[in-house]
């Protein structure tokens, strides 16, 4: 009897790329009913997986038993114990590389995302820049599976069921009686959040309209502080941040009518709920291939690039051009609000 293939899949950050694999291993899994899947990655992303048949979590110790070269020995001595046949290494960064390395020397097959560095480095140059869409990161996390000999149709996901409400959650959230909203106003880098005033300004007039409830998602002391002003003197908008544990905030959104988000991750854990998704870009830009999954092109409002044609100046927001500061102020709130509203009373309450 041939021996059941076992794809050990890295990817150890971050949030937002953990998310978008989702939706391919499901694919995977799906239409591969024979393989076994093992993701390794930080602990705290492994709720993502919850559910999903035919994949194990492994979670990896970065900060702590699996740092450094050492480590890297360690991470890979428990990780040949599982059997594993095959390698997508979904990262393609030193760490993983050298575990791929390791296995390939065992004689694993191991295939390797290509991250397209030199097209996004011209998508984002200041001069001779080639504005032209790339191949999207979850389409490349595919054909890493198809150089394994396993190829993933996009196409045919099925989105998982909304997740029912525990009891803990239903008494943070109270019952599900009107149109339901996230907003995630915050990003790792500045470039790429939306102007607080701005953001004031979709949140009053979401809130105004009837039948409407706002959840606001964050992290942290200053972005908690931040979130209350929003919400002040309003009680159909909800801070959800410092609320709820990470299980408990994926319950809420896979329940979401509309996710509002930056380019960040939660857009991307909305999208592998199936939730509609809009999306505010301003130094990043969705060509470079990191729009949520399975979502319009006109739910990513970017900045006007006619009047910053440098735009976007990142793949990832970390890089600062002076007299770009402002750009995100091109997306008027009155836009932002109209694309969310679409998706309002989709379902009839």
């Amino acid at each position: 009897m041939p021996k059941k293939k076992h794809i050990l899949v890295i990817r150890l950050s971050a949030m937002g790329d953990v998310a978008i694999m989702v939706p391919v291993l499901r694919a995977l899994t799906t239409q591969h009913k024979k393989v076994k899947v093992t993701v390794v990655s930080r602990s705290s992303y492994k709720p993502f997986f919850n559910g999903i048949k035919n994949i194990n979590f492994f979670a990896a110790e970065p900060n702590g038993k699996h740092k450094g070269f050492m480590g890297l020995l360690r991470l890979f001595a428990e990780l040949k114990k599982l059997h594993i046949t095959h390698v997508a290494d979904l990262h393609n960064v030193l760490r993983s590389k050298v575990i791929s390395l390791l296995f390939r020397l065992r004689g694993k097959q191991v295939a390797t995302l290509d991250k397209a560095r030199s097209q996004r480095a011209a998508l984002v140059r200041p001069d001779n820049k080639v504005f032209k869409p790339l191949i999207p990161v979850i389409e490349r996390y595919a054909e890493v599976f198809e150089k394994l000999g396993y190829p993933v149709n996009l196409s045919k996901i099925e989105f998982p069921e909304r997740q029912h409400f525990t009891a803990d959650v239903l008494a943070i959230t109270g019952p599900r009686k009107e149109n339901w909203i996230g907003i995630a106003p915050f990003a790792k880098h500045r470039s790429k959040i939306y102007p607080k005033d701005l953001m004031q300004q979709v949140i009053n007039s979401l809130a105004q309209q009837p039948g409407n409830k706002l959840f606001l998602f964050g992290a942290g002391t200053h972005e908690i502080e931040k979130l209350e002003s929003f919400a002040r003197d309003k009680e159909n908008v909800l801070v959800i941040a410092g609320k709820m544990s990470f299980k408990q905030e994926l319950q809420l959104i896979s329940n979401l009518d509309v996710m509002l988000s930056m380019d960040s991750g939660n857009a991307h854990i909305a999208a592998m709920y199936g939730v509609n998704v809009v999306t505010l870009w301003g130094a990043t830009h969705p060509f470079a291939g990191f729009a949520p999954f399975n979502q319009p092109a006109a739910n990513a409002l970017t900045a006007n690039r006619e009047q910053y044609p440098k735009l976007p100046t990142s793949v990832y927001g970390n890089k600062k051009v002076p007299g770009y500061e402002d750009v995100m102020r091109t997306i008027k709130p009155e836009t932002v609000v109209a694309t969310v509203t679409k998706y309002l009373n989709f379902n009839k309450l």
